[in-house]
């Protein structure tokens, strides 16, 4: 039954001055509430003067979720009026301080928390949850989260802000998505002497007994939601990609960060290679880091060209890796299996500068963490053998980028192509003004969300991912190219998403993987399902 007191603590329900006169009237909101009745687009006006009040980001962000909290239409109509604006406020980069400082300014608690020690009542615990038709849950373990390391669960900042992009980029109804975290401890000494860290105090969890955890969770959550798509978040690198080989046929899953990253890096680089004029079969790619994102991207590039005509012999021989030891190479004994594809029989190498003249790429991809990695030289040397070289620093947050978009505009004197996984201010070199593409997983992770809930799709696959670039390249225009876009404006994103949800939609129905049968109009169907922030 509704009552004053529900619908002005329910965020789905509350839509605070805006309630009618009837409205007032019938739930005796009378008195509760100023006398004037406003509409959503003035309280959106009083929202934006509210944030801007606020100096630090970290403060924005604060004052936003405790909006999603009180006034979830509100909220969201708020974020996608502008979302070049408040994206960055909600994700990246704030969510990384936001993690950081979690047990400290959370407010409200948002999402289910399942602790190792509770593994026998998972059931029970989803059960607890006040939506029965979840269908979309972004799941953490918390051990790497961003580029920060082991958070524990402080990293439930990256499910929530992600299930937020979700709807605001691509228009999932917010009612279908879990944010989950996975407690098993910490190994972060920090946190673990800290009073207001709210997980368990104790070392991380490892091993079968972590194995079993995960596949209690997966039998669990299969149970109790029959439809549900799981986004693995933030795992650890080896784990990550075992616990997305281990699921994926399994559930319906996918692995955002090895997935999603690889997937809008192909789709900037198709976009690259369209306005250079270079195939992508022409490529040479060396990474800097060889983890989980690094393979990931890797292995849907080598996709692709195999697709394009080339042999896996051909398109696996076009891509090199270096870590914290060296190049990946025949002579070294600490290679793990999915590294495999990516080790050369050729010397050893310790100075990724010195590789760059030896290897020749065209593309340098820096998913190692390590902020400033792509320095004057390996810049200077990109430049040298390149007349367009690829630049893609995509570590984030910000302060972990391997350069900056005024450093690699600047060495490579204008000439280079550039995105980042971090976002960057427009750089302006001789009088040209350059801006900045960011490679944000945001342009992929929504739009699949999107296109699996409309089609009930059963599994992901990278067919999928590769549709999903192929849809994003699509959508960078020659005039976005030449400002020094590699990816389509950002305050463009629902229309994007949308797009790229009916051609990723087409696949699912294509490879016999939906639920549903296919809809005479799929874009109108499509359309038909996405979340609109009104008062109902």
């Amino acid at each position: 039954m509704k009552t004053a007191f529900t619908l002005l603590q329910d965020p789905r329900q509350n839509k605070g001055t805006a309630f009618s006169k009837e409205e007032r009237d019938k739930y005796g909101l009378n008195g509760l509430l100023p006398n004037v009745i406003e509409n959503l687009d003035t309280q959106v006006l009083r929202v934006l003067g509210q944030v801007d009040e606020f100096e630090k980001p970290i403060n924005k962000y604060i004052y936003l979720m405790g909006l999603l909290e009180n006034n979830e239409t509100l909220f969201f109509k708020t974020v996608m009026s502008n979302p070049a604006k408040y994206l960055p406020l909600v994700y990246t980069p704030t969510v990384g301080e936001a993690c950081e400082t979690f047990g400290h300014i959370m407010r409200s608690p948002r999402g289910i928390y399942i602790s190792i020690k509770e593994k026998h009542r998972i059931r029970e615990i989803l059960r607890n949850w006040y939506d029965k038709d979840v269908r979309f849950a972004v799941v953490t373990d918390g051990e790497r989260i961003l580029g920060l390391g082991d958070l524990g669960v402080c990293g439930m900042g990256i499910p929530i802000g992600k299930l937020c992009l979700y709807t605001t980029c691509a228009g999932v109804p917010p009612e279908y998505t879990l944010p989950i975290t996975l407690d098993v401890g910490t190994n972060n000494k920090k946190f673990l002497n800290d009073p207001l860290y709210p997980g368990l105090r104790q070392k991380r969890v490892g091993g079968e007994e972590y194995d079993d955890f995960v596949l209690e969770f997966v039998n669990a959550i299969k149970d109790v939601f029959p439809k549900i798509c799981i986004q693995w978040e933030d795992f650890a690198g080896a784990e990550a990609v075992e616990i997305m080989g281990k699921y994926r046929d399994k559930i319906c899953s996918f692995n955002d960060d090895i997935q999603g990253t690889a997937a809008v890096a192909t789709g900037g680089l198709l976009a690259a290679c369209y306005y250079s004029g270079k195939a992508l079969t022409d490529q040479r790619f060396l990474f800097l880091g060889a983890g989980a994102a690094a393979t990931g991207i890797a292995n849907l590039l080598a996709l692709k060209m195999q697709m394009n005509g080339a042999s896996k012999e051909e398109a696996y021989d076009r891509f090199y890796m270096f870590d914290v030891n060296g190049l990946l190479v025949k002579s070294r004994k600490d290679i793990l299996d999915f590294q495999e594809p990516f080790v050369h029989d050729m010397e050893p190498n310790n100075n990724f500068a010195d590789a760059i003249l030896k290897i020749k790429p065209t593309a340098i991809i820096g998913v190692s963490t390590v902020g400033g990695a792509f320095n004057e030289q390996v810049v200077s040397n990109m430049a040298r053998l390149n007349e367009n070289p690829i630049i893609f620093p995509y570590s984030n947050p910000t302060s972990h980028a391997e350069c900056t978009a005024e450093q690699a505009i600047t060495w490579t004197k204008g000439k280079c192509i550039f995105a980042s996984g971090s976002p960057f201010a427009p750089v302006t070199y001789k009088g040209k003004t350059y801006t900045p593409g960011q490679g944000n997983n945001v342009y992929i992770f929504p739009a699949m969300g999107l296109a699996i809930f409309a089609t009930e799709a059963t599994r992901v696959t990278d067919k999928m991912f590769i549709t999903a670039s192929e849809a994003l390249a699509s959508q960078v225009s020659r005039s976005d190219f030449e400002k020094g876009l590699i990816y389509p404006p950002i305050n463009s994103i629902l229309e994007v998403s949308v797009n790229i949800a009916i051609r990723i939609a087409e696949e699912i129905f294509d490879s016999g993987l939906a639920g549903i049968e296919k809809p005479t109009n799929l874009e109108q169907y499509i359309r038909s399902k996405m979340y609109q922030p009104v008062y109902k």
